[in-house]
């Protein structure tokens, strides 16, 4: 994963040592990952990661995996968005890549509207083999 981005000035201490360890993360990681990464920084409970990461989701900075139980940093730094996000996950090595799809996100909206159903948020999660373990295992 390892991202380089800018902090945003308006982030809290708890937050921008979260989002940081999440940029430099080569795979997605647990709110107790978080932790035990940032202990030597003085966060001691998880209630001060899972706060951050609440703020850091609803900002868009950082996405949750449902399936995993784990965050990922925005890959998109101009990202920060409420729309539809997807995340292909390699069942072998475990990397995730984000993209977004104009026309899924386009059908998505015009069901929403047909139907009378008020998207709060879209995460989806697709599982597979990315092309290094695929060529691997060839």
């Amino acid at each position: 994963m390892a991202h380089d981005h800018v902090m945003p000035a308006d982030l809290t201490r708890n937050q921008e040592l979260v989002l940081g360890t999440l940029n430099h993360a080569p795979a997605p990681l647990s709110a107790y990952d978080i932790l035990d990464l940032l202990r030597s920084e003085g966060l001691r409970a998880p209630l001060q990661v899972y706060r951050a990461l609440d703020k850091l989701v609803e900002r868009g900075l950082a996405h949750r995996l449902e399936s995993l139980n784990a965050f990922v940093a925005c890959a998109d730094a101009h990202c920060h968005r409420k729309g539809l996000i997807a995340f292909a996950i390699c069942e072998g090595c475990g990397k995730v890549d984000e993209f977004a799809d104009a026309v899924t996100e386009e059908r998505l909206s015009a069901w929403a509207g047909a139907t009378g159903f008020k998207v709060e948020r879209t995460t989806m999660e697709i599982r597979g083999k990315c092309a290094v373990c695929l060529k691997a295992a060839a």
